[in-house]
């Protein structure tokens, strides 16, 4: 997913992620995550998850992640929003997709567009496959 709003407009290779959201002490982080991915591209996801192991972001942000096999058009995104001051200093609070975004990449191409820390939870996915998980 493409992060949106301003900051995010001209960037592409490094600037990907993965739908991610933080989630309450007490709450399921698979729920979570179904619930950030509905936020983020307007669509429900069901199937089977297969945890990939957790990483470490480079602010020390701990992420989950999940692998599975769905079908998602990225032409039917339909994200959230989030309000900021733009332009800065103009006093004046305009709306930005939280995800401007979604694309379908096959692995050597993920690696140039996700953010860097993120880039580990590819080899998990990597081998997720290959042990046929």
């Amino acid at each position: 997913m493409h992060p949106g709003g301003p900051f995010w407009t001209k960037k592409d290779d490094g600037a990907w992620s993965i739908p991610k959201g933080e989630f309450a002490d007490d709450e399921d982080p698979l729920t979570a995550a179904k619930r950030e991915f509905r936020e983020e591209t307007g669509a429900e996801v069901a199937g089977e998850f297969r945890p990939l192991e957790p990483i470490r972001q480079a602010g020390g942000k701990l992420v989950l992640a999940w692998a599975l096999e769905s079908d998602f058009d990225p032409g039917a995104l339909k994200s959230n929003t989030f309000s900021m001051e733009w332009p800065p200093k103009s006093g004046r609070q305009q709306p930005f997709p939280e995800i401007d975004r979604a694309a379908w990449f096959d692995l050597d191409i993920a690696r140039q567009k996700i953010l860097k820390s993120q880039q580990p939870l590819l080899d998990r996915l990597a081998a997720t496959l290959r042990a046929g998980g």
